[in-house]
């Protein structure tokens, strides 16, 4: 059992948040305007049980305006109270997330994300997915912001490729590990590395 204290939420937050959350958000957008390529994110401190790059995140793109999600094995009453001070983004059920974190087991079945809608193709969900690390390349990226093409570990191809197939609409993703964040926006095309 965790002894968190209750001075524990009001730490880890960004030092100096005018200038961290400057650079969280450059990375974050970087990550996304070329994906596969990855991108180093820090400056959060976040409880226990995520990665300074996911705790990153959602200290610069969360707000009291952004529900957020979180996943079975990364919900905690450390982490919702962490959340809620620093960025007073409510936690809100999945059907509902502006952003959702948790492992890519945890965030299953995609399809009760939102996708956003033909008129507002922005009102969508971006899932944020905790993986132990960018491992050898499993799927060839193509699309904008690619070159030629990227390539990319994926926990499995299919959602992804069912996922793109919907764009304009569909769900974007970041995927962290410590320090460390790629994307994968829906306009991304997806094939199986050969």
């Amino acid at each position: 059992m965790s002894l968190e204290t209750p001075n524990a939420v009001y730490a880890g937050g960004f030092s100096n948040p005018p200038v961290a959350a400057a650079h969280a958000f450059r990375a974050a957008m970087n990550a996304m305007a070329r994906p596969g390529q990855v991108q180093d994110i820090t400056g959060a401190a976040p409880p226990d049980g995520i990665s300074v790059a996911a705790g990153s995140l959602l200290l610069t793109l969360c707000d009291p305006e952004t529900g957020v999600y979180l996943a079975p094995g990364t919900d905690s009453g450390a982490l919702r109270g962490w959340l809620a001070f620093h960025t007073g983004a409510p936690v809100v059920p999945a059907e509902q997330a502006d952003f959702a974190l948790g492992s890519w087991e945890a965030l299953m079945p995609l399809d009760r994300f939102r996708i956003g809608t033909p008129e507002y193709p922005d009102r969508s969900a971006t899932l944020i997915v905790e993986t132990p690390g960018f491992a050898a390349p499993n799927a060839v990226l193509s699309g904008p912001g690619i070159k030629d093409t990227a390539r990319m570990q994926l926990p499995e191809l299919t959602a992804f490729q069912n996922n793109a197939a919907l764009y304009p609409l569909g769900v974007d993703f970041f995927f962290t590990s410590g320090s460390l964040v790629a994307a994968l926006p829906r306009s991304t095309g997806i094939t199986r590395e050969a």
